[in-house]
């Protein structure tokens, strides 16, 4: 596991060992996750293996800009949860994969009507780009909340950003002096040259709780 990076990470905010337990949740989580997708929608979705890193949320832009690749301009869903398990789901979309997915998500989807004006065709992308994030974001937290054995609630998702190739914009929906746990991992759709990212994160303020959920969850294994 990468425990360096953009940021300056603290190795004080995990054991090793938790950060171990993290990484074999979410490679748990996220494993269900694909296998219960497969059965939701038309395409197999394929995750990259999870990866953990602690960062200040100040420090994320930076993150992004090392991830994806530089300048490639994109759509970015956010979707709240709260409960034990507190945070923000990112969905990362490369611009204009939208009606692509369409048709394999089971999404309605309808071509611009020519006499559509700007708006309602903007209206239409945002549309659609918040039902596939309500798809792969509540998958993948429900997963992870599933094995922690807790239950969390979710916001509405919302668009924050289309076709963007800068992400400073996201400091404004984040408190910039928190640290931030961020698990990340990179998808693609078989068969269709489309990958996206997908990252987890929650706050310094649920880390109590999830250090003893983590073992809680270990010690369900051992002897």
């Amino acid at each position: 596991m990468n425990n360096g990076g953009a940021g300056g990470p603290r190795s004080d905010f995990f054991s090793e060992e938790e950060r171990d337990i993290l990484q074999e949740v979410m490679n748990i989580a996220f494993g269900n996750a694909t296998a219960d997708l497969a059965e939701l929608i038309d395409i197999q979705v394929i995750l990259s293996v999870p990866d953990v890193q602690v960062l200040n949320f100040n420090a994320l832009p930076t993150y992004l800009s090392e991830t994806i690749n530089h300048g490639a301009r994109n759509s970015v869903t956010g979707q709240k949860f709260w409960g034990d398990f507190n945070g923000s789901g990112l969905l990362f979309l490369p611009r204009g994969t939208e009606r692509i997915l369409s048709k394999f998500l089971n999404v309605s989807y309808r071509d611009p009507d020519p006499s559509m004006n700007a708006v309602e065709i903007e209206t239409l992308k945002r549309g659609l780009l918040l039902e596939i994030s309500n798809i792969l974001i509540g998958a993948c937290v429900g997963k992870i909340s599933d094995l922690l054995n807790t239950v969390v609630s979710y916001t509405p998702p919302e668009l924050l950003t289309l076709d963007n190739p800068d992400f400073d914009f996201l400091l404004k929906h984040f408190g910039t002096e928190q640290t931030a746990i961020v698990m990340k991992t990179l998808f693609q759709f078989d068969q269709q040259d489309i990958n996206g990212l997908l990252l987890v994160m929650t706050n310094q303020d649920s880390v109590g709780w999830l250090k003893t959920a983590l073992h809680a969850f270990i010690s369900q294994y051992e002897d």
